[in-house]
């Protein structure tokens, strides 16, 4: 089952790609200009066919995205049926009309899951409280990390991955259900002799234990010491996924969904350009460890064909639901980048088209054959470095 999600996750990605160049090849068609070839993936070519209505389609080797390829594509171009002699407000159209469709494909989905049961992601995600029905609930293990020497956890035989349960007083012990609500608990039996139950491996074991008291936390913090009641850092692990339903307000769930995870695009693009400064700049310095953290920061942003297929590949373990998820991003995504000015992407080409008409400077067709070459070839060296990272990620 979870091999045959992972592909139907893969085909409905391949999908965004065709609906996204879908939209461009409509709006073209719908404005005039004629249409010479629809491309599912980049070129070198496996497959191409001519059809009745005199267009080509084919598909190609690199799954990096699709194309529609127009006639007379400058800017200038003044032919019959052309891109460049269509107006303005055509080629806005055009230009924008596969963001729309991967717009409109994930509020649909969206929607779609709002209605079915929608899979939490993100801490807080956006809900009507006054209809939403949970269907079910992540549960969560908090799991010993760092164990100070001869401290209580350390006395009682915690060792790093072992899973804490539960601690306080026999027979009124506390679940540890979160891990920040762990100092609470401590803190509340502070220098007491408790009761402190957790599993190490498959072996579930309760053992007696006197926390430190807050004089001597106070006493360990005057010396410059960071030591805790217990004497251990925590980490969680998630099980399962909190999935909730809605009914009449599944539309406003959708949209403060992309409201949501635009935010959180914008932030990890904000974050990614910030580590790739930080890069460039610790190689330039030659500061090893900035270089280095600032890596780890923009990479943890990004991700690409490598990553992606194991997102499916580990997704399709936690249900139909959440691969349905993940495409609903993944399209939103696509709308949010294309929409950038970034050269060689529609958002780029828009821009420039915008631009030039306010100033009244047509680019020439050299000119803009140099700028979208230029965006195209950074996108490509983008992804092989994004591809390098996901390989050492995964692999």
């Amino acid at each position: 089952m979870s091999i045959f999600l992972m592909v139907v996750g893969l085909v409905l990605f391949v999908g965004l790609v065709v609906v996204h160049e879908w939209g461009h090849f409509i709006m073209a068609r719908r404005n005039g200009v004629e249409v010479e070839e629809f491309g599912i993936f980049f070129p070198p070519r496996l497959y191409k066919r001519k059809t009745k209505a005199g267009w080509q389609f084919s598909v190609g080797l690199l799954p990096l995205g699709g194309f529609v390829k127009l006639k007379g594509e400058h800017d200038t171009d003044t032919a019959k049926g052309s891109f460049g002699a269509s107006s303005i407000s055509a080629k806005s159209k055009i230009m924008a009309a596969g963001v729309v469709m991967n717009l409109l494909t994930a509020y649909v989905l969206l929607v779609v899951l709002a209605l079915i049961g929608m899979p939490h992601i993100v801490d807080n995600q956006f809900t009507i409280a006054s209809d939403t029905h949970y269907v079910k609930r992540a549960t969560y293990d908090v799991r010993a990390d760092q164990v100070e020497k001869q401290s209580p956890a350390a006395q009682a035989g915690i060792k790093t991955d072992d899973t804490l349960l539960a601690i306080g007083k026999a027979g009124q012990m506390k679940a540890i259900v979160r891990a920040d609500r762990l100092p609470e608990l401590t803190r509340q039996y502070a220098g007491q002799t408790v009761q402190l139950s957790y599993k190490h491996g498959e072996t579930s074991l309760e053992k007696s234990i006197t926390l430190r008291s807050t004089a001597e936390i106070d006493a360990a913090r005057k010396a410059g010491h960071n030591e805790g009641y217990l004497g251990l850092s925590v980490y969680e692990t998630q099980n399962g996924l909190t999935v909730a339903r809605s009914t009449w307000s599944a539309p406003v769930v959708a949209g403060g969904v992309i409201g949501q995870f635009t935010a959180l695009t914008f932030q990890g693009l904000g974050k990614a350009v910030v580590g790739l400064a930080g890069t460039i700049a610790g190689a330039v310095t030659g500061n090893t460890t900035a270089r280095q953290t600032a890596q780890t920061e923009a990479s943890s942003q990004v991700s690409g064909p490598v990553g992606i297929f194991f997102v499916f590949k580990y997704g399709a373990q936690l249900g139909y639901t959440f691969i349905l998820m993940i495409v609903a991003i993944i399209s939103l995504t696509l709308a949010i980048m294309n929409i950038l000015p970034i050269p060689a992407l529609d958002g780029g080409r828009l821009w420039i088209t915008l631009i030039t008409r306010a100033f009244k400077r047509p680019l020439s067709p050299e000119r803009e054959e140099k700028i979208n070459a230029a965006g195209f070839v950074f996108l490509m060296a983008l992804i092989v470095l994004i591809t390098f990272v996901d390989v050492k990620r995964f692999f």
